[in-house]
């Protein structure tokens, strides 16, 4: 089982939206996700807009691709380098932290991580 940055196992981030490099609700990665797909983040109009300016465009849907577009309050698998840039510039996205995997604390630091964590619903 994979684990989290808090080091229990890895929870699932969103099965509506589906997300995750595999697809499977979780931000899971391996050898083939370039991206670092592995910090489960609640969207906002803020990040959605900062993604969008940075060439990754989140919100506008891609059927071809099976992608309805993100809206704020979902979550999704974010790429760890993307979570940090977005944190640099003050626009990082509130994160779950026991739905975002160990391989992020090569990207950002677990007290910013905690800075920026979801609190339970």
């Amino acid at each position: 089982m994979a684990k989290n940055v808090l080091g229990t196992d890895l929870v699932d981030c969103s099965l509506d939206p589906l997300t995750g490099y595999y697809r499977n609700g979780c931000c899971d990665t391996g050898s083939g996700d370039m991206g670092v797909h592995t910090v489960c983040a609640i969207m906002t109009e803020e990040f959605l807009a900062f993604s969008k300016e940075a060439g990754n465009d989140l919100s506008t849907p891609m059927p071809e691709y099976g992608f309805g577009g993100l809206k704020p309050g979902d979550q999704w698998c974010l790429c760890a380098p993307r979570w940090q840039e977005a944190f640099l510039q003050g626009k990082a996205p509130q994160v779950r932290l026991e739905s975002t995997h160990i391989a992020t604390l090569e990207w950002a630091r677990l007290d910013d991580l905690k800075v920026h964590a979801a609190t339970e619903s």
